[in-house]
């Protein structure tokens, strides 16, 4: 059976089990812990770009659960992007994130705050990231990684290319459980901002997003059937960000005015950062891509930290109005380029 999950279905049920569901901590530890934890993929479908219709989209769906009880379906993944991007913005050396949402199985508290995914087409390489509590330390915020090579049957059936995970002789799919391992020094929340001469470009860094806003307006006719009406009003989004790095918290908004170009372009400030750190960002309306760009120290662009993340956020019409939309989002992570 193929997956076909709705976005904004899936984040509005997401949106109320994040609210609802217990999280249990883990052991965070202070290095690396190779015995880390195990997902499994429940199912898999990439969907190649339809040249027929001027698609220029690739979509990837997978389905997670826990690999000690696979009969539950916990999560769905997705994300969209160009199908020449192979999973890397614009072709290049950043790969894309996006989260995972819970699928409804509310009578199963998880134990992750967060679950993201990136793909890279060209290797058919998956790499998973979780977040959870940390048991051993007190407001403190674990982040374990991990990846699995897979191997896909492909077809086109006279229509647009689509893959699924490869069948064996005997008609089953394989096993998929995705390994991960906690990176060391997980964040104290409760600390300040802490940036040290070890936040050295071989250090992963990552981020958490939180209180994702965002607001815009359709023109009248937009709901009609077959309608490719365009917004014409949009306040670009505005978020906190947090560093799982250093802890350094970031509030962030859009700094250009509307200009119809549907790429936003805004800074991050915070009060407890080092002098010369700073955070910039830009987002792409019409790809619902995000990228931020890091820099600790100001003195060089080669320096920069990239993170790149499809935001699947669930945009709402407000209550008597036919043409105004909020978006929200519940807190995610992604991170900057591969774990390694």
């Amino acid at each position: 059976m193929s997956l076909c999950f709705s976005i904004s279905s899936l984040r509005a049920i997401g949106l109320a089990l994040l609210v609802r569901s217990t999280v249990a901590a883990r052991v965070c530890g202070t290095g690396y812990n190779s015995t880390g934890y195990s997902l499994r993929i429940t199912d898999f479908r990439y969907d190649g770009a339809d040249s027929s219709n001027n698609d220029q989209f690739a979509t990837v769906s997978v389905g997670l659960t826990d690999s000690s009880r696979p009969l539950y379906p916990l999560y769905g993944c997705n994300v969209e992007w160009p199908e020449s991007w192979a999973g890397w913005s614009q072709g290049g050396s950043d790969i894309i994130w996006s989260d995972c949402i819970p699928n409804g199985v509310a009578s199963l508290p998880s134990t992750d705050k967060t679950v993201s995914f990136a793909l890279d087409w060209r290797s058919k390489t998956m790499y998973l990231a979780h977040t959870f509590a940390c048991s051993d330390r007190t407001g403190s915020e674990g982040l374990a990684t991990g990846s699995v090579s897979l191997d896909l049957e492909c077809k086109n059936d006279d229509g647009p290319s689509y893959c699924v995970l490869q069948r064996t002789t005997a008609g089953t799919v394989p096993v998929y459980d995705i390994g991960t391992r906690s990176l060391p020094a997980p964040v104290n929340t409760t600390s300040t901002c802490t940036v040290t001469s070890s936040l050295s470009a071989s250090k992963y860094h990552s981020w958490r997003l939180d209180n994702w806003s965002r607001t815009y307006r359709m023109p009248a006719g937009s709901l009609a059937p077959g309608s490719t009406a365009t917004p014409n009003h949009d306040t670009g989004p505005s978020f906190t960000l947090t560093s799982i790095t250093s802890g350094c918290v970031f509030n962030c908004t859009t700094g250009n005015p509307w200009d119809q170009t549907g790429i936003f372009r805004g800074y991050c400030q915070s009060e407890a950062a080092p002098q010369g750190a700073t955070v910039e960002f830009t987002f792409d309306q019409d790809l619902n891509i995000l990228t931020v760009r890091q820099d600790w120290d100001g003195r060089t662009l080669s320096s920069d930290i990239v993170g790149v993340e499809y935001m699947q956020a669930s945009c709402d019409r407000q209550f008597n109005s036919e043409d105004v939309y909020v978006c929200s989002s519940p807190p995610v992570w992604f991170g900057a380029g591969i774990p390694s």
